[in-house]
């Protein structure tokens, strides 16, 4: 079969997957989406109880939408927030079921390379086909030829760790068992009953940490005892809460006001300018340690929020040029810097910044972003619109700007789960302020410590 007739696979049937396989369709180009869970949109579903902090018109993809349409299908009130749970139900699952047989579920990539070229090897390479290796829900392996491979896997898979120089802190890993690396969700009564009453570590500056204080402030109100400590690695300055006021998109503006509004109503201290080392337990509670030897007092539980990490294992005998910082496409990572950047001033692009030394694969949605948290499901729709035009050779769309994004604040995923006014995101960049113990309200306990 010549190359030109295989089907493009896509990885992940996620938000940003399944818009490039409504694309490549509009295209009259076959798709292949490879999705490792059983269902669309599994790493969605695993923060179904937290609310977008863009509207429904923000969040479904015109070719999608277009391919949903003679199904009966029609876009939610495009004014309102959806939750994850509704994203993934009410948009994401009906447009994988539309798509059919062009979604696989249990289909986990292990591996993708030109077929018989390693990536030594320069002779005959860009004529070669991929070959994408794959584990199946039932244990067995196949192998499935393609023209071209866009990779929107994402990075919900690999949180980034406690340790302050990008490892796991000494410890950490032998007491996971107290540590999550998720915003809880408060409303199963489970998880409510792991941080009712205790004393709760929340480590991150960005936007889910800010989550994450506001739903155990709320909890603090309803249950005697319950106590939270923000831990930061900076200072908190104007900048710490976001756009606020001024965001264009009023949802994440908010949420930075409700995490500040929490704060400063006492039911959170906090300590900034500190490194953590370790994780020690004493009894049956943890006691986290500073690169300055500075400990605060124990915790019962730690909530790791410190952004999240591409996995590139699997690609590893293709050629990509990515950033040696951000471990983004090259190209794209001087537009993506957290320390010089928001969402709002990164401009949209597309095959352009997208592409690698190996041709045809593309990196896409959060995953493109490598290390960086300041992205919005339309930066991803318009990254596979100009791919998928490329791939078809309309290159003059391709390399045509059809989105503008709004400006200021952070960017993220989702936000709390009953206040529709407010969001979530992973955390950004910034720089460090000196060490210092801080206490945030009137009402809260000092902290002794923090990282």
């Amino acid at each position: 079969m010549e190359k030109q007739n295989l089907p493009v696979v896509v990885v992940g049937a996620g938000p940003v997957g399944l818009a490039a396989a409504a694309h490549l369709v509009e295209r009259g180009i076959e798709p292949l989406v490879l999705e490792a869970g059983a269902s669309a949109a599994t790493a969605v579903r695993g923060w179904a109880h937290v609310r977008l902090f863009s509207t429904w018109a923000e969040v479904t993809d015109p070719a999608a939408e277009k391919l949903l349409a003679p199904t009966g299908w029609a876009r939610p009130e495009g004014t309102t927030y959806p939750t994850g749970g509704d994203w993934a139900e009410r948009y994401l699952q009906p447009l994988a079921d539309t798509l059919g047989d062009k979604v696989r579920y249990g289909a986990t990539v292990t591996g993708v390379a030109r077929a018989g070229r390693d990536r030594i090897v320069d002779s005959g390479r860009e004529e070669q086909p991929f070959t994408v290796h794959i584990e199946t829900a039932d244990g067995g392996e196949e192998r499935i030829t393609a023209r071209a491979v866009i990779d929107a896997s994402g990075t919900w898979s690999v949180p980034g760790p406690m340790g302050a120089n990008g490892i796991p802190a000494l410890g950490e890993k032998k007491a996971t068992d107290r540590i999550s690396y998720r915003v809880p969700d408060l409303k199963d009564p489970a998880v409510r009953a792991r941080y009712a009453g205790k004393r709760t570590a929340v480590v991150g500056s960005g936007a889910s940490a800010f989550t994450a204080l506001a739903l155990l402030a709320d909890l603090a109100a309803e249950e005697a005892d319950t106590q939270a400590v923000w831990i930061l690695r900076r200072g908190i300055g104007d900048a710490t809460y976001g756009g606020g006021e001024a965001d264009q998109l009023p949802a994440r503006g908010a949420l930075g006001l409700r995490a500040k509004a929490a704060v400063e109503d006492g039911h959170a201290s906090a300590v900034t300018g500190f490194r953590t080392e370790a994780v020690e337990r004493t009894g049956d509670r943890l006691v986290l340690v500073a690169e300055d030897g500075r400990r605060p007092d124990p915790v019962d539980e730690i909530v790791v929020l410190t952004g999240f990490r591409p996995d590139l294992s699997f690609l590893a005998e293709l050629r990509l040029g990515l950033d040696d910082r951000l471990q983004a496409p090259t190209a794209l990572a001087p537009l993506i810097d957290p320390n010089v950047h928001s969402c709002g001033t990164v401009y949209p692009h597309g095959v352009k910044e997208l592409s690698h030394p190996e041709q045809d694969v593309y990196l896409v949605g959060m995953k493109s972003y490598g290390r960086a948290p300041t992205f919005l499901a339309m930066t991803g729709y318009e990254q596979v619109r100009s791919i998928t035009a490329a791939l078809a050779g309309d290159h003059a769309a391709a390399e045509r700007v059809e989105l503008t994004l709004p400006e200021t604040g952070v960017c993220g995923g989702a936000g709390l789960f009953d206040e529709p006014d407010a969001a979530q995101g992973d955390e950004g960049g910034g720089c460090c302020a000196a060490p210092a113990t801080l206490q945030i309200g009137t009402g809260a306990p000092a902290a002794s410590g923090g990282c």
